[in-house]
């Protein structure tokens, strides 16, 4: 095992863009959400958020005449995929605005496109009283993935603003968890950790971060024990997803608000930590309004995201989030890279290779140089990077691949539209417990087969620093996953922001250097149960059609779709990607060898 704290991921300033952005002016359109004339009419008037956010994409113009060039050049059923795959529909431009009374608001430009992000950073801290004016309490309900980062950086970050807020945790009787928060300095002697129930109802600002199957199953309870006024917050969309398959909605007399930090728990925290000797560092956030009772949703929302650290906090819809967020975490957040270095595995040890090198030529591969390089320089510098006969071969896995993983992630992001993947997880949930005679069936561990036992063969004797072989193939069929994955969501009706976020920054900047530090299968593993859920049930199919389409067009000798490849090296996502990068954390992520990362309510069956 690695014994050094390693910089797995960096985030510095690595492009050199002119016209980064520009600062906010009185230009801004008007509010979409205002705030009530007095405090009397916040009980009967809800201020509603925008319900939808898009806009036409640039980017593949020539998407039908691509699909038509690809579909001529398959041969034997190829995979190239075209047939299968119907190009989304774009959705009509929107613009989503926000106004705050407390923080700078400023525009920015993503591929033609203007957004309203608001910078972080530790010396806005002292604004933190002022955006959660009227709160005396916030109770974070739960200790999974997000609680106990969110319960330390609230408090960390109030404490240094001098603010008398208290953070308190709350936890069902019995839970384990209790001795994890009391470990970290929340007590019941302080009031700052008690039963859930009582958080619940004596807080001004309910943070509910259990897993989404248990908000599923626990929402009406939680809603009836909300105080008049009082906001829910959360961190991820899947309740208001659940909420509208049932036909059911928010309770009108709450605010419902969203910060989402686009990264796992530990990494919230671990960015944190790092960032008290540097200012700006964090996970970068989107946040929602939902709905606003008396015109103080969106200063709360943000407050919340800076006091976690975010860099910069970009704005969404619930909807929008959730859409994105379960939908990247079956994709190339995890899902899908877990099908695609399983599927690429078994074909170069099939081909003669070694399994450590098949090992360090796809996992090292992707979790390491290809996401170090993306994250530095961009995806067209590990094109860029190649040798003239290895440009040829990522060619190939490229044209290949790209629109076999576009008919899975097509297929996965209208599964969470349509609600069925939050129904699958709330069912999966409750399988976890015996019921109607059936035995529980949680989920099981992934890390005793053969390539994850190779993986920690390979990562025991790794060097320090370490980012394993950039191998054409594996990165050819890496980035038409994200290119892909982009283009679903760009179709969509999803901002840059988001998209950017979601589908790059996340993966190589927060996900990744855990799996490169601990294997995919430490995460598949060890992250949310609803993408713990999801790469179960989706890494199967990203790794089965790549074999049994990709791969097999390759062997083939299936011709290069050359218009694929120049609307990869031409998409103005990758100018987007530079503005982006500008506002990543400031500091590089680190992840020791030896630091516990597991979920404290996993730890007992690890």
């Amino acid at each position: 095992m690695l014994k050094l704290c390693r910089s797995l991921c960096p985030h510095s300033l690595f492009f050199q863009v002119k016209n980064i952005m520009a600062a906010a002016t009185s230009s801004f359109s008007p509010a979409l959400i205002a705030p009530p004339s007095s405090s009397s009419a916040a009980v009967s008037k809800t201020y509603a958020a925008p319900s939808s956010l898009g806009f036409s994409s640039a980017v593949s113009k020539s998407l039908h005449l691509l699909r038509a060039r690809a579909t001529r050049a398959a041969t034997n059923g190829s995979a190239l995929g075209a047939r299968m795959v119907s190009v989304p529909a774009i959705k009509t431009p929107l613009s989503l605005d926000f106004e705050t009374s407390v923080f700078n608001k400023e525009q920015i430009n993503l591929a033609g496109h203007d957004e309203y992000i608001v910078r972080g950073g530790r010396d806005l801290f002292h604004l933190l009283p002022d955006a959660f004016k009227g709160i005396k309490q916030i109770g974070v309900i739960g200790w999974g993935s997000q609680g106990p980062a969110q319960a330390q950086n609230l408090r960390d970050s109030l404490a240094e603003a001098k603010s008398d807020i208290v953070v308190k945790i709350g936890l069902r009787k019995g839970s384990r968890s209790f001795n994890e928060a009391r470990a970290v300095g929340f007590t019941e002697e302080s009031g700052t950790l008690g039963d859930i129930w009582e958080t619940v109802s004596s807080s001004d600002l309910v943070l509910l971060l259990i897993s989404d199957s248990a908000q599923a199953d626990n929402y009406e309870k939680i809603f009836s024990h909300m105080k008049p006024n009082s906001i829910l917050g959360l961190s991820h969309g899947f309740l208001l997803g659940h909420l509208q398959s049932v036909g059911l909605d928010f309770p009108k007399n709450i605010s419902v608000i969203a910060v989402c930090p686009k990264g796992m728990g530990p990494s919230v925290r671990r960015l944190y930590v790092q960032g008290k000797e540097v200012n700006g560092a964090g996970i970068n956030s989107s946040f929602a309004v939902h709905q606003d009772v008396d015109g103080r949703a969106t200063d709360v929302a943000l407050g919340w995201s800076v006091a976690l650290g975010s860099p910069f906090s970009f704005v969404t819809t619930l909807e929008q989030e959730y859409k994105s967020d379960i939908f990247g975490e079956r994709g190339i957040l995890l899902g899908a890279v877990h099908g695609i270095v399983e599927s690429l595995f078994r074909r170069y040890t099939d081909s003669g290779m070694s399994e450590d090198s098949a090992y360090k030529n796809t996992v090292e591969c992707v979790t390491g140089i290809v996401s170090r390089t993306i994250s530095t320089k961009g995806m067209l510098e590990i094109y860029n990077s190649l040798s003239e006969a290895d440009k040829k071969e990522f060619e190939a896995a490229y044209s290949a691949s790209y629109y076999p993983c576009m008919d899975i992630l097509y297929e996965c992001y209208e599964d969470v539209a349509s609600g069925s993947e939050i129904r699958s997880v709330v069912l999966a949930g409750r399988r976890f417990y015996e019921k109607d005679g059936l035995p529980a069936f949680p989920m099981g561990k992934i890390d005793q087969t053969r390539m994850w036992k190779v993986g920690e063969r390979v990562r025991a004797t790794r060097p320090a620093g370490d980012l394993g072989p950039l191998h054409p193939f594996t990165a050819g069929v890496f980035v038409a996953l994200m290119m892909a994955q982009i283009e679903v969501l760009r179709k969509k009706g999803h901002s840059y922001s988001e998209i950017i976020n979601e589908s790059v920054i996340e993966s190589v900047d927060s996900l990744n250097p855990f799996m490169h530090a601990r294997g995919v299968s430490f995460m598949v593993d060890n992250c949310s149960t609803t993408a713990r859920l999801g790469s179960r049930k989706w890494a199967p199919r990203f790794d089965y059609i790549l074999t049994q389409q990709a791969l097999v067009a390759v062997d083939n000798g299936t011709p290069i779709n050359q218009d694929l490849i120049s609307n990869f090296l031409s998409d103005p996502v990758h100018g987007a990607i530079e503005v982006c990068a500008q506002l990543r954390p400031t500091v590089d992520i680190s992840v020791p060898a030896d630091a516990d990362f597991v979920r404290p309510e996993l730890r007992s069956s690890n």
